[in-house]
């Protein structure tokens, strides 16, 4: 009888052990969340900071859940879902790169909308006023791969201004884009708003009529396999709902 009631007392303490002290607040406290849960989050480069931003603000309302975010060109992300790598959401900076997984994304919703501007170095010292005026024969310029949202984006006002933008390089996504300007490694640059805003004094900005004809919209989906789909869609909800949106607004996101 003793081993029995020992065996108990053991199996008990075990027991409150692997669930932890929820009257503490420990993992797993009123949330409903299994512990240690990883959500993988693949989003376009452009999102970095406010699905930074709104992953914080996730794992805060959800204990024991880790969001990893993978950014990148929403292209390359695409091509790498397909191919297998691990995702549970996938934000993207266009739709046509979300078309591209077809029954893999889950009822995509378009949460955010951007738009071009041209980035030069503080001041303006290559004197841009449009974007007629990448193509000055001292002006180094740099431009999105076409397969990336940025580029097409910069290709459509290619075709509406009939100017083709002679560009020094392509990059693989908008951030590496504004890199290449803000260290001085180029003139000029076309990105989104939001990665000019979030330069900051870094950069200066130049702005073209053309540009507010070519929007972009950027859908976001739970996808097919995905560990847990029932916490993916908590997080889009976060992302479409009223804290979401007033983070993708505060960065300078339009709405859906």
């Amino acid at each position: 009888m003793r081993r029995c009631a020992v065996a108990v007392a053991v199996a008990a303490t075990c027991l409150l052990l692997t669930a932890g002290c929820s009257a503490s607040g420990g993992v797993g406290a009123g949330s409903g969340d299994s512990a240690a849960t990883t959500l993988d989050v693949s989003a376009a480069a452009s999102l970095k900071k406010t699905f930074t931003a709104i992953a914080d603000e996730f794992e805060e309302q959800h204990d024991g859940v880790t969001v990893r975010l993978s950014f990148d060109g929403s292209s390359t992300l695409a091509n790498q879902i397909r191919q297998g790598a691990p995702a549970d959401v996938f934000a993207s900076a266009d739709e046509k790169n979300m078309d591209k997984l077809g029954d893999l994304a889950i009822a995509p919703e378009v949460f955010a909308t951007n738009t071009l501007v041209i980035v030069t170095a503080p001041g303006n010292p290559r004197g841009i006023r449009s974007f007629a005026d990448l193509n000055k024969p001292d002006v180094t310029t740099v431009v999105c791969q076409s397969a990336q949202p940025c580029g097409a984006a910069t290709e459509t006002v290619e075709r509406n201004t009939g100017i083709t933008v002679d560009a020094a390089s392509e990059e693989q996504s908008v951030s590496a884009v504004l890199t290449k300007v803000t260290t001085g490694q180029a003139d000029a640059g076309v990105v989104y708003v939001t990665d000019a805003r979030g330069a900051g004094d870094k950069v200066a900005t130049v702005t073209d009529p053309a540009f507010a004809a070519v929007v972009n919209s950027y859908p976001i989906a739970t996808l097919t396999g995905a560990g847990d789909v029932e916490l993916g869609t908590r997080f889009l909800e976060l992302v479409l709902g009223v804290d979401g949106q007033r983070i993708l607004r505060d960065d300078g996101f339009g709405a859906p």
